[in-house]
């Protein structure tokens, strides 16, 4: 018996594989697309939509999954999952352009890739509150919040998002004036030192901020709280963190359940993104919402599964630092930022847009030591 030598190829950069094989240098970069493989899960097609994207994947050796009924007609609607070479996939768009039922449409969302720049940025977590979980009280000294501000942006911050409101489970909302007395004299030290984030589920303390010089809003609701914050978004055209949030702190993490949370998350991410865009937003940042309506498990799955959340077309923030899924309440907050840095080593592997932090300066060098992995 021949005793073959195999090697299964895990993130390898396939182009050089194949000139190192021997391939046609020439047309190793086009050949790529061969080897790259994806499963796409596509919503609510009709029967016949659904039955026609099976046929054409299966004539291009790629195939469909539907649900077993798709073929007798009994239901209205199927979800389907294309798993395809990409190859396989601009050759399937290419067929659909001469389909009925708007499959054209499908077609062109296939094959297009939203041009998003792909550079982890790190954003430093200042809280102006008395009971945060892990640093409440610690800068609600107007002197002690700049100093932990220039000491952030000394440290590389890409971002401070200033917060004068505690959300962890179970606290209780802060009045807007509450907020806005320990916010503006913050804001009116760091703007034109950093871009700003104001971490608020509040339309007044919104507006307020932005007019004194703030450059984003951090809605943790996602405008759920407050139903003004999308007019107050689009009216200043400030870009705005979207975050999920199953219920609200008061009793978020009453016994939260999903089914599927990374495709709960997804359709009520893509919910949101409508609306803002229907009331003429288009700066977005999405956040799933770690610990916000979520057990330990989904926090873990919403970090493994994080790239199903970029087709929405959107950045990707995450927010694990010092968190609950880490399972230390107990240890001190440098232990917690030594093992949310390991959290978040994952995540920018997994090509996360922008981590929330309370250590900048331990994710700067992470970054940079990450950079080594780098094609």
């Amino acid at each position: 018996m021949h005793d073959f030598v195999l090697r299964e190829l895990k993130n390898a950069d396939l182009k050089k594989e194949l000139e190192r094989i021997g391939f046609e240098k020439s047309y190793a970069a086009k050949a790529v697309d061969k080897f790259e493989y994806k499963n796409i899960k596509i919503y609510s097609l009709t029967p016949a939509q659904a039955n026609i994207l099976k046929q054409t994947a299966i004539s291009v050796g790629a195939d469909c999954a539907t649900h077993r009924e798709v073929i007798t007609g009994k239901i209205e609607q199927s979800d389907c999952i294309l798993g395809a070479s990409v190859s396989q996939i601009k050759k399937i768009a290419e067929k659909l352009t001469f389909q009925p039922f708007g499959l054209k449409d499908l077609g062109e969302q296939l094959i297009s890739t939203p041009s998003i720049e792909k550079k982890c940025k790190v954003v430093g977590i200042l809280n102006l509150t008395d009971n945060s979980f892990s640093d409440g009280g610690m800068y609600n000294d107007l002197e002690k919040a700049k100093k932990h501000l220039l000491e952030m942006i000394n440290d590389g911050a890409d971002i401070i998002d200033i917060g004068a409101e505690s959300t962890k489970p179970y606290s209780h909302a802060a009045s807007a004036e509450e907020q806005l007395r320990k916010l503006l004299p913050v804001i009116d030290f760091a703007k034109n030192k950093i871009t700003i984030s104001i971490d608020t589920r509040s339309s007044i303390v919104a507006e307020e901020c932005i007019k004194s010089g703030a450059d984003i809003i951090n809605d943790v609701s996602g405008f759920d709280y407050d139903e003004k914050m999308p007019d107050i978004i689009a009216k200043y055209n400030v870009p705005v963190i979207i975050q999920h949030c199953k219920g609200m702190p008061e009793n978020m993490q009453n016994c939260p359940q999903y089914e599927d949370v990374i495709e709960e998350i997804f359709l009520a991410l893509k919910h949101k993104i409508d609306f803002a865009r229907s009331k003429g937003i288009e700066k977005i940042i999405i956040d799933p919402g770690v610990g916000f309506g979520k057990t330990k498990k989904d926090n873990f799955e919403i970090t493994r599964r994080i790239e199903e959340l970029y087709s929405l077309g959107y950045h990707v923030m995450l927010g694990i630092s010092r968190k609950s899924l880490l399972d230390m309440a107990n240890e001190d907050n440098f232990t917690k930022d030594i093992y949310t840095l390991a959290m978040n080593a994952i995540a920018v592997a997994h090509n996360v847009d922008y981590i929330r932090v309370h250590n900048v300066k331990l994710h700067k060098q992470l970054l940079k030591l990450l950079e080594n992995f780098e094609k």
